[in-house]
């Protein structure tokens, strides 16, 4: 997420200009500048782990996928930001030559954290909400086991989540099925907010979203 803004404001194509050569990435919104916050273990495990689930199902069909760095440009707010996790399906499309700014995400994943929830679950859904190309927003917490799903339907955006390690999370829009002990695989949580159910019988099946 931004956290602090730069008082000077900036068209587009500047802001493109000094964030191509930037040592570190920012977010464009409303002619301001906003440098991103660094990710923590935790983060960068659960993106990584949800990359490779979606990335290896992917790997044989006309999707790509992109961690971190992949910048999308929502076009009728004007924001430029940087997912987690985003996918593109049916052939990319992309602002420029530089291929570095995508216009047609199909799924976008953000990992939750303090510093991010509240932006990411409000403003940043609200321009991602923008997007017709986006047909599913995947909110995954960092510090408990919980991931939300938000699908289109029309107009609406209908919600489903799951918060056990068995569950398994179903995303339809790109075809693909990614289990929560995947996607928390090597994070470790405090006691109290382990999900997961010991006493549970190993012949329990995983419920889906």
């Amino acid at each position: 997420m931004a956290t602090a803004a730069e008082k000077t404001r900036y068209t587009p194509e500047q802001y493109l200009t000094l964030e191509r050569k930037a040592a570190y990435k920012s977010e464009y919104r409303e002619g301001n500048v906003y440098a991103m916050t660094r990710a923590n273990r935790t983060h960068n495990l659960i993106t990584g782990n949800v990359c490779a689930e979606i990335g290896r199902e992917l790997l044989d069909r006309p999707c790509e996928v992109y961690v971190s760095d992949m910048r999308v440009r929502i076009t009728a707010t004007g924001l430029y930001t940087y997912p987690d996790v985003v996918v593109a399906c049916g052939g990319p499309q992309f602002e420029d030559r530089e291929v570095d700014t995508l216009l047609n995400p199909t799924l976008i994943v953000e990992v939750l954290s303090d510093s991010t929830e509240a932006y990411d679950r409000g403003v940043k859904f609200k321009h991602y909400r923008r997007l017709p190309s986006l047909q599913q927003y995947v909110l995954v917490s960092q510090d408990r086991v919980l991931v939300e799903r938000f699908t289109r339907q029309g107009d609406e955006w209908l919600l489903a989540e799951c918060s056990d390690l068995q569950d398994v999370l179903r995303l339809p829009s790109i075809a693909c099925e990614v289990s929560l002990r995947q996607i928390y695989a090597k994070v470790e949580f405090p006691a109290q907010t382990n999900c997961a159910d010991p006493a549970a019988p190993e012949d329990t099946l995983p419920h889906s979203i």
